[in-house]
């Protein structure tokens, strides 16, 4: 089964980007008009140092989790800093780094097509379109991963996993499996707005089974304090009785910024292992 991309776009109506002048660490911002957002949608990119006239560089896109938005990976985890020195230590070749907003609905969006927004067209369409539009080094030959964080993490698996055709390695850390457990994360008596607004709740699991002939290859890991360490165990389990390979490492640590920046390490070496 292959999904499809519900709308097809070529341009924005307005991009704006950030004026290298005033970079630091390779930081740069990224404000589109965003057709599936019906709004502006924002994306942080760290542009590695040393990849200065490489073409095709290869893409991670890297998803928050709730209540976070673009900004996230880079200033609370220092994601941009880990990449490097992996880079200038030969551990990993240039990598540029995606870090969009969620669409910022609620808490958190889930990465889920909405029934008057679709934020899943919006990481899995727009994003590398306004990247190839606004980075040269960024091109239709570019390689496209993606990893995420709690949330981030549920819309890593799923997106990975429901198209092969865009991300040729996929990850998850700490992350959601279920639809119904972004509730636990929601502001008390408010997850039923997003639920009423989301055309199809989705399993991890039911989407990596679905795909099973498709799947790129893909890992998550988990915290063994984490308050989601049972469901990551469980889902691992479940492919493991199926047949489909994957990768589950249980970690210590908790559900904390302390334990994705210590951990994003293992999904940044994990994807340098599939170039073409």
């Amino acid at each position: 089964m292959f999904f499809k991309f519900r709308i097809v776009t070529q341009s924005f109506f307005t991009t704006e980007i950030s004026d290298p002048r005033f970079e630091t660490h390779g930081l740069r911002h990224i404000t589109v008009k965003s057709p599936a957002l019906g709004g502006r949608g924002d994306i942080s990119v760290f542009v590695p140092r040393g990849s200065e006239g490489i073409s095709h560089l290869p893409v991670a896109i890297l998803l928050h989790g709730v209540y976070g938005s673009h900004w996230s990976w880079a200033y609370q985890a220092g994601v941009h800093l880990t990449a490097q020195k992996m880079i200038d230590q030969g551990i990993i070749r240039p990598m540029l780094l995606a870090m969009p907003s969620d669409g910022l609905f609620q808490d958190g969006s889930g990465y889920l097509n909405h029934t008057k927004a679709y934020y899943e067209n919006w990481i899995v369409q727009e994003v590398p379109q306004a990247l190839r539009e606004l980075l040269p080094a960024v091109t239709e030959k570019s390689e496209f991963y993606i990893a995420g964080l709690s949330m981030g993490g549920y819309g890593a698996l799923r997106l990975g996993a429901k198209y092969p055709q865009r991300f040729k390695a996929f990850s998850g850390l700490s992350s959601i499996t279920e639809f119904v457990q972004l509730a636990d994360f929601y502001e008390p008596g408010t997850f039923n707005k997003l639920a009423e607004r989301v055309e199809t709740p989705e399993s991890v699991l039911e989407i990596l089974l679905a795909q099973r002939e498709n799947l790129r290859p893909f890992r998550f890991d988990c915290g063994t304090e984490d308050l989601l360490f049972s469901a990551n165990q469980q889902l691992s389990e479940a492919l493991n009785q199926h047949g489909i390979d994957h990768i589950f490492e249980a970690k210590p640590g908790g559900h904390t910024w302390d334990y994705w920046e210590q951990n994003i390490e293992a999904t940044l070496r994990f994807f340098n292992g599939y170039p073409s």
